[in-house]
């Protein structure tokens, strides 16, 4: 099946896109979530990011309910097509993204959907789409690479940054889980998840470095791709912005040893600050050849909105005024970029 909207320019009607609603719909989830958990993390107060963060994450949860309406509707009047995207060599990998976008909508409840809400109901909710996202995260983890291997789909001439998307949900449940320890008394229970988020924080690192290995062999051998191909390379600062969030929430809860933090997470943000520039001048180059508006585009968002947590945990951590401001400028940047997609996201569906 070659119909990825995540790769190809939207369909022109409202229909044709419902008719071949994908799992990768649920990027636009995480990356309007993002906006709203990485404003609440920002290492400083700025007037009105209480508010702005709430609202977004408001309209977040609204946006899951649609997704999730759409995606029940689509199994429903389309069950053949659903069904082919388990088996498509491009779409199958963005089943990871279901699992991402629950947890990116618990972790928001508490840390800016409390005000709206209430501390008993955001711990509830996101205890809830916390475990639902883990378990459908390690399922992605392990059963989407297994059918991939065996349809060999994993030739390096057709490397992506996408095949990340089925194993990074463990990174995800290792980064969110520690808000729930503080709300757990001390004992086997907290215990008990401290370490299923350290083992999932493994879990992930192992399963998505030899993807990035293998993409960059064919970045060296094949270069870049087509042009509408190159958003998806700003997913790979997912595993590394989210990985540095969850090194020091998983440090600051007990879970690992104090300087766990600081000493994994400086050097893997500088690699994820290179990665940032590559990504932004094939981007460059790849808009001067023409640059088709596709899902894909939503790779500027989540990644990086990932990396703004990222910078804003190591600016806490260290108390530096540069990460401090490191973390702004990139937030703003953020928002700039979760605007112009979500504006041609809705655009694009009103055509």
């Amino acid at each position: 099946m070659t119909t990825l909207l995540a790769v190809r320019p939207l369909a022109p009607g409202r229909s044709s896109v419902l008719d071949s609603f994908g799992p990768n719909w649920f990027a636009t989830v995480m990356g309007t979530g993002i906006v709203a958990t990485a404003g609440a993390t920002l290492p400083f107060v700025a007037p009105g990011l209480a508010d702005l963060t709430a609202a977004v994450w408001a309209l977040d949860a609204l946006v899951l309910l649609v997704v999730g309406g759409a995606t029940v509707r689509h199994w429903l009047r389309r069950p053949d097509v659903a069904r082919a995207h388990a088996y498509d060599p491009a779409m199958a990998h963005f089943y990871g993204a279901p699992a991402m976008a629950l947890m990116t909508v618990g972790a928001g409840a508490v840390l800016a959907g409390e005000p709206l809400v209430g501390t008993h109901a955001a711990v509830a909710l996101d205890a809830l789409l916390w475990t639902a996202g883990s378990v459908l995260g390690l399922a992605t983890t392990v059963l989407v690479p297994r059918a991939a291997r065996a349809r060999g789909d994993y030739r390096l001439e057709a490397a992506s940054a996408t095949w990340l998307m089925p194993v990074v949900p463990p990174m995800v449940s290792a980064a969110t889980g520690p808000l729930l320890l503080s709300h757990l008394p001390d004992g086997p229970a907290r215990r008990a998840l401290g370490a299923a988020c350290v083992a999932m924080f493994a879990l992930a690192l192992l399963a998505s470095m030899p993807v990035v290995a293998a993409l960059l062999k064919r970045l060296a051998r094949h270069g870049r791709g087509p042009a509408a191909t190159v958003p998806t390379l700003w997913i790979v600062l997912g595993p590394l912005g989210q990985s540095v969030t969850a090194a020091h929430a998983l440090s600051a809860s007990g879970a690992m040893p104090p300087s766990f933090g600081l000493r994994y997470g400086l050097p893997t943000l500088l690699l994820a600050g290179a990665w940032a520039t590559f990504a932004a001048a094939a981007t460059v180059r790849a808009a001067r050849d023409g640059l088709p508006f596709t899902m894909a585009w939503w790779s500027f968002t989540f990644p990086v909105g990932t990396v703004v947590t990222g910078t804003s945990a190591l600016a806490a951590a260290t108390g530096a005024q540069a990460l401090a401001v490191a973390s702004g400028v990139l937030y703003l940047a953020l928002l700039a970029a979760w605007a112009t997609v979500a504006t041609r996201t809705l655009g694009s569906l009103r055509t």
